[in-house]
């Protein structure tokens, strides 16, 4: 009775090793099925700063996540939200404005976080006279941003810092930033506008021999906030970064948003998240931008809904939501 016991036992021990094995491997394919699977991330056109940014972000989630990412340039923002919300791709990088109309629009749209802020200014040439932002008066001014649609009340704010409207200026209907900076490189429109960091901004400054920025007066920010009220100032200074100011200043600010949609697995944006934070030199040596990308910051009291993956995340690592500037 005892070896047909002692017998038994080895058999069903034998069986349980091979059914939690065969669970284990099951787990295993699965787990990396789902990080081999081809993920897209949508980005504003190349030479934005936005595109640049979803080029790290991809870089590093393949290199150091195993996840096979890949950049999905689109016309702007207001083309890219439609396809993240419908889940025709995982992620997306859109502005604080643009996501907050979406996000009313389409209801299966999630943030991620507040992936880095976006700092712009309205460029000129660098032998111009104009200095500020009231200079531009009577000026051709790049407006419109057809595909770009929460562009234009922000290039409004910036206009309203300086005492000025669209009936002060002559507008340049443009569809996107890098359509207005093509414009202003090539003699239609007297200035442009893009965030600081963006490849374009590099290349115009130097197809046209230089470009400076104009200096935003700080009292006319209560005028810009009448428009935008989610836009702020931060410090600048020159440096590679800041191409065009040159000498310490404040600069138009809001936040970048890092989007995904209800259809992504919590684990995926969980591990992503996690990927990022392990990674952040990486990130920064492709996009510098990103220096300002912190977990721990991701999370702000905006009143859109968060991915639960993400939220998970914020809930293991004790991060609390910062109040929004």
């Amino acid at each position: 009775m005892s070896i047909e016991m002692s017998i038994s036992t080895r058999s069903g021990v034998a069986r349980f090793a091979r059914t939690t094995l065969g669970a284990v491997a099951a787990l295993t394919l699965t787990a990396s099925a789902a990080w081999s699977q081809a993920y897209g991330i949508y980005s504003m056109p190349a030479g934005t700063l936005s595109h640049t940014t979803a080029s790290a972000i991809a870089k590093v989630l393949k290199e150091k996540g195993g996840m096979n990412m890949l950049v999905q340039p689109t016309a702007g923002e207001t083309t890219l939200l439609p396809l993240l919300a419908r889940g025709e791709g995982e992620l997306g990088i859109a502005n604080i404005f643009e996501t907050e109309i979406a996000a009313k629009a389409y209801p299966d749209l999630r943030v991620v976080g507040s992936l880095h802020s976006l700092r712009g200014a309205f460029w000129v040439r660098k032998d111009s006279p104009m200095k500020t932002i009231a200079d531009l008066k009577g000026k051709r001014v790049v407006l419109g941003f057809s595909a770009m649609r929460t562009i234009d009340p922000l290039v409004k704010a910036i206009l309203a810092t300086g005492g000025l409207t669209e009936a002060d200026i002559k507008p340049v209907l443009v569809p996107n930033v890098v359509r207005g900076a093509e414009d202003f490189a090539n003699g239609s429109a007297d200035m442009f506008f893009f965030a600081f960091g963006g490849a374009k901004v590099r290349e115009v400054d130097a197809t046209v021999g230089g470009i400076r920025a104009l200096t935003i007066p700080k009292e006319g920010m209560t005028a810009a906030q009448k428009i935008v009220p989610e836009g702020y100032l931060t410090p600048a200074a020159p440096s590679p970064f800041f191409v065009g100011v040159e000498q310490p200043t404040e600069v138009y600010t809001w936040d970048n948003m890092l989007l995904t949609n209800a259809k992504v697995k919590d684990e995926v944006v969980y591990k992503m998240i996690e990927v990022m934070e392990a990674n952040k030199s990486e990130l920064v040596a492709v996009q510098p931008a990103l220096r300002d990308f912190d977990a721990k910051k991701l999370y702000k009291t905006y009143k859109i809904p968060y991915h639960p993956g993400a939220l998970k995340y914020f809930k293991d690592h004790k991060i609390e939501a910062t109040k929004v500037e």
